[in-house]
């Protein structure tokens, strides 16, 4: 955490974080201790990432652990580093995975209100059948992302709009009316991405991707 991802050949924008269990207590060491790193980064080409990978002595401990590589989708909202498509490419359809990603900035004033509302928003996710991996990882003092894969991209917008076979479905769609009324964050964006490959193990698990 002290030392991220540095500008490297190929490499546009990342951001590094600590992993964050969805829907922990505020003060616990699940959400605030965790000793996991997460790195959410674009790169220019796959040949890039492949050369940091294998030369690189942060990019060689990286590939120890479990990575997965996305194709952009579509974006809602916006956040700074990142050369995000003006386009978006809806090549997906609903029957298929996809991979969600949100990146918020905070305001230091609205952190408490956006736990308030968020945390009901990470336990509806984190217990949704439709996932196979869902995750948080934050960076203090006020950078905080979300990373879910879904069965289906069916199974993820009928959860954004409540409609999904879960306890309290409408827990994300209020939480977005309440960011509407009055933003929690500097920044946001809402990331949606066709998962490409994966790589490595993530908890002794190396098949998160749903078969097809």
């Amino acid at each position: 955490m002290l030392f991220p991802l540095k500008k490297n050949k190929g490499l546009i924008h990342s951001e590094t974080m600590s992993a964050m269990k969805l829907g922990s207590p505020i003060f616990s060491k699940t959400r605030i201790f965790n000793q996991t790193i997460i790195v959410f980064a674009q790169w220019e080409n796959e040949t890039s990432l492949e050369n940091f990978l294998k030369t690189d002595s942060y990019g060689k401990l990286l590939a120890e652990g479990w990575h997965i590589r996305l194709s952009f989708l579509r974006q809602w909202g916006n956040i700074s580093g990142f050369d995000i498509p003006i386009k978006n490419n809806e090549e997906t359809t609903s029957n298929k995975s996809i991979v969600a990603v949100t990146i918020a900035r905070m305001k230091y004033t609205e952190i408490p209100r956006f736990l308030r509302w968020g945390r009901p928003v990470e336990k509806l996710v984190r217990d949704h059948d439709g996932t196979t991996l869902s995750l948080a990882s934050i960076r203090y003092p006020n950078i905080i992302s979300t990373f879910s894969i879904w069965k289906s991209q069916l199974e993820m917008t009928n959860m954004v709009n409540g409609h999904s076979n879960m306890p309290d479905p409408k827990r994300h769609a209020n939480a977005m009316i309440e960011r509407n009324r009055k933003n929690f964050h500097f920044e946001f964006t809402t990331l949606r991405f066709k998962p490409i490959s994966e790589h490595g193990q993530w908890n002794n698990c190396d098949s998160f991707l749903p078969k097809k």
